[in-house]
């Protein structure tokens, strides 16, 4: 019998690399940004978008990891480090090495919860980095 998507999920989720949940972690985060821009504001599409690009670059991703700290546990202390310590050899031309590495992180932390079903400690997390418009 054929493994569902939900079972290789579990199985493969420990042995995933940092990168490969940063790489889920971008996505997830990116449409929850998305979807949190258009229940928030009444706008067109074009300026919807100007909003959700200054949240979702690597700039702003470590900014939101720094909102986070202190409201981590043991486990995503270790997804965080785990991916912020990841090497990659194209950081983007905007954006500093560290600050890179960072946003790793905290995408590696959005993966990690996404796969591990933990919804509502991610709507939580990711509604406390929104919290401020600051960024926006």
């Amino acid at each position: 019998m054929e493994e569902n998507i939900t079972s290789r999920l579990e199985r493969c989720r420990h042995d995933m690399s940092p990168s490969t949940l940063a790489y889920i972690g971008d996505a997830v985060y990116e449409l929850f940004v998305r979807t949190y821009m258009v229940t928030r504001y009444d706008i067109s599409p074009h300026e919807l978008n100007k909003k959700t690009v200054a949240l979702v670059n690597a700039k702003a991703q470590a900014e939101m990891l720094k909102r986070l700290e202190g409201m981590l546990n043991e486990q995503e202390i270790d997804i965080v480090r785990r991916g912020r310590n990841t090497k990659s050899s194209n950081v983007p031309r905007h954006t500093s090495p560290i600050q890179y590495r960072y946003a790793t992180g905290f995408e590696a932390l959005i993966g990690y919860l996404y796969l591990k079903g933990e919804y509502d400690r991610l709507k939580y997390l990711l509604e406390l980095c929104l919290s401020d418009d600051s960024i926006s």
